[in-house]
Formats: C-alpha cells, structure tokens, sequence
C-alpha cells in the first residue's frame, strides 16, 4: 500500500500518513523499538441458528481509551456491591463475581517500559492530545500513575502546539519540547511519544500538522504507535488477514487450531473493490446484514444496513478501495436495561433492550535488533448501549462505560 496506489490513492488522510512514514524510511529509521498499547474488542454473536460466541468487532492502534476510567467504573459496582447487597436484586451480584480491573497500572507499565529501554531516566512521555481535548481525565489518571509509582514525567502537548515547540537535533536524532510554562525545566527531552490524537483527519486540519507528526516519527523516542503500526490497526488489514493463507504467514509457529480459532472470532468481511464490481454489488444485496467501514477511528465513521446502497450510489468507484464490508454480528436478543443520561436522574430513566462490547487490553514493545517481544495483557472495559443503536463510541455518546459480572 502506498500513498499513490490502493487504500493511500483513494483516502488522502492514509496516504498523507503514508508519504510521512516513505519519507522516515528514505532518511533512516532513528528508533527501531515499537510500543503499541492496544484494545481488542468483542460483542457475543448468537445467531438463531447456531451457537453464541465471542467475535472481534475491531483491533485499536491508537489512542485506545477508557481504559482507566472503565478501571473506575468497577471499582464503583464493587463498592456499591459490598455497601447495598444491590438490595438482594439477583444471587450473581456477589462480591467474588466482580473481577478486578487493573487497567491503569498495565497501561502505564507499558509507557514506563518504553520510557526505560530508551536509557535516559531524567527523560519525559510526550502525550500527543486534541484540541479542546474532551477524554482528558482517562488520560490523566496515567499520567498521575507514571508519575507516582514510576517516577516519569508526563508533558502534554496538541500536533498545533508541537509544531512550534518540538525540535530534532539532526546528529543524535534527540526530540526535545519547549516548555516556557515550566521555568525549571524550560527544555525536556522525549523517550516516549503517546499519540491520543492522530487518528482522524480533522487532527490534521493543515499541512504543518501532517509535517510535525513527521518531525516526531523521525526522533529517536519510542513512537505510540508509530505510523505502521497505527496504520496496521486500519480496517483494511483486518479484511486481508481474512484472506487464505495470510493469516498463516504471521504465525508460521503456531498450532492449527490455535490459528483456527483465531480466525473463528472474525466475522465474514470483503473489500468493497473485489472482483471489479462484484464486491458492491453483494454489498447491495446483503445490506441488511452488513456494515461498511473506512479506514478510521473514534466511531461515527460506519454505514449500516439500509443506509448502504444510498451510500453506494454516492460513492465514486475510485473510493471503493478504502472500504470494506463486513457481516454484522448477531447479537444477544431481550436483555433489558434502563438508560440514563447525565443530569436526567432517575426520571429520564428509559426502559431499554442492551447489548455490550468486551474491550480487552495489552501493551506490546518490539522492533529491537534483538527481535525480542514484550508484551502482557493488562485490562478490560465494557460498553454498554441501546440494541438499535449502531455505534458504540462512549466519547461520541453512543454508549455508557459499565462493568463485567461473573456467572457460573
């Protein structure tokens, strides 16, 4: 894929990132090690006919959230567990049928790890933030915990603002920020960079934006994800690994049924762009039971059902190769639930049908010269929503953060 051909021709917001990584590559790769902290997400499929099973709705890149508040979240249906009973309201309501949620210490020991393997103590974590940045308190609580029970640093800073502040010294490949707000330390340099923004275009409103996520892919810090790895999480590489054979190529050790199962927790999906104009028109005559997805994070971005073939009228055939479609998975039916949005109190309640989405996460360091994997899972979230909403987004209001209760 490059930014002339495939997904990078037909979505300029790939292909900017791509010509940023072409031109990393072309000068030298300064910072070999990779971190990835990721989030993997499920929803229970229980078609009529068959079995229910956990499927994989997504793999995030980039900016995975909720991870420390989702922590808090449990720890409140703890309490409430060992404060209320919840007034004898179900038998599985029980203390030892919460499961504990550390989410923000493994996140955060896979920053410190990072920060560490760059060999510099008295070095700092970039967090790479939105303007008007809306989740900050999810990010915080790493930052706190970096601080207290790693002794790191955090600054954060917007793509806008970096791009005044941040500099590469162009012999050690050094990414120092200026900090005039912290008189006591007025330069710091850079182990880690942790993107929580970058994933979506409007993050790249001009040129300068695109060139300063450059500046920092070309330092020697760690990059969080660095561009292949955030564009290896886009929907498009989900749909190749379906293909024959390719799955097999990245795990040539594994077991059969290891690498059975592994596919098993997909659901069926196809390029838009297959066959020539085969891949839109079963796109059309499965609709009902499909979803079309971009190469884009952070929700609102999908098509669904009835809304696809007017989509496809609308959609110019050279835009066909950044999107796939993939069957929707059958979720559980007649699980009700009251909703209520912030501020409405218990009389804005609504009675409602609901289903949740499983978020588990990990951290990954790699790309040493040594070929060495560090890696752990770390955590969970759980999401919950109205059935006939179809994006799941807790940031963009779609759904609510919850937490899991263990059943026999």
């Amino acid at each position: 894929m490059g930014a002339e051909e495939g997904v990078g021709r037909a979505d300029a917001f790939t292909g900017e990132l791509w010509k940023r990584w072409k031109r990393v590559r072309a000068q030298g790769v300064a910072q070999p090690l990779q971190l990835g902290l990721f989030r993997s997400d499920y929803m229970v499929h229980s078609p009529e006919d068959g079995e229910a099973s956990l499927r994989q709705v997504e793999f995030n890149t980039i900016s995975s959230s909720f991870g420390t508040l989702s922590e808090r979240v449990a720890a409140l249906h703890r309490y409430l567990c060992k404060s209320t009973g919840f007034y004898g309201s179900s038998s599985y309501l029980r203390d030892e049928n919460f499961p504990a949620n550390e989410t923000t210490a493994g996140l955060a020991e896979g920053l410190a790890t990072a920060h560490k393997a760059y060999q510099d103590p008295n070095s700092w974590i970039l967090f790479v933030t939105q303007d008007n940045e809306r989740n900050v308190f999810d990010q915080r609580w790493l930052e706190y915990e970096l601080l207290e029970k790693h002794s790191i640093h955090v600054i954060r800073q917007t793509l806008g603002e970096l791009a005044y502040s941040a500099s590469v010294d162009p012999t050690t490949r050094t990414l120092r920020i200026s900090t005039p707000n912290l008189p006591n330390t007025p330069i710091v340099e850079i182990s880690t960079v942790y993107f929580r923004s970058g994933y979506t275009p409007t993050d790249y409103p001009t040129p300068t934006h695109y060139d300063t996520r450059f500046l920092l892919e070309s330092s020697r810090a760690v990059q969080c994800p660095s561009i292949p790895l955030q564009l290896a999480g886009g929907k498009k590489v989900q749909e190749v690994l379906t293909k024959p054979r390719v799955l097999e190529t990245f795990l040539s050790d594994a077991e059969p049924t290891a690498v059975a199962a592994l596919r098993a927790s997909w659901m069926e999906m196809w390029a838009l762009d297959a066959d020539g104009d085969a891949g839109v028109r079963r796109a059309r005559e499965e609709h009902a039971t499909l979803v079309l997805k971009p190469q884009r994070e952070g929700g609102g971005n999908n098509v669904y059902k009835d809304a696809i073939p007017p989509f496809l009228d609308g959609l110019p055939p050279h835009e066909r190769e950044a999107w796939i479609a993939m069957r929707l998975i059958a979720t559980p039916r007649g699980l009700g639930n009251y909703l209520v949005r912030a501020g409405g109190g218990t009389e804005g309640a609504v009675k409602a049908e609901v289903i949740s989405e499983l978020g588990i996460f990990g951290w990954a360091l790699f790309g040493g010269p040594d070929r060495k994997v560090e890696e752990k899972e770390v955590g969970w979230l759980v999401r919950t929503k109205g059935k006939d909403s179809n994006e799941g987004g807790v940031a963009a209001g779609f759904s609510v953060l919850d937490s899991i209760v263990l059943v026999d």
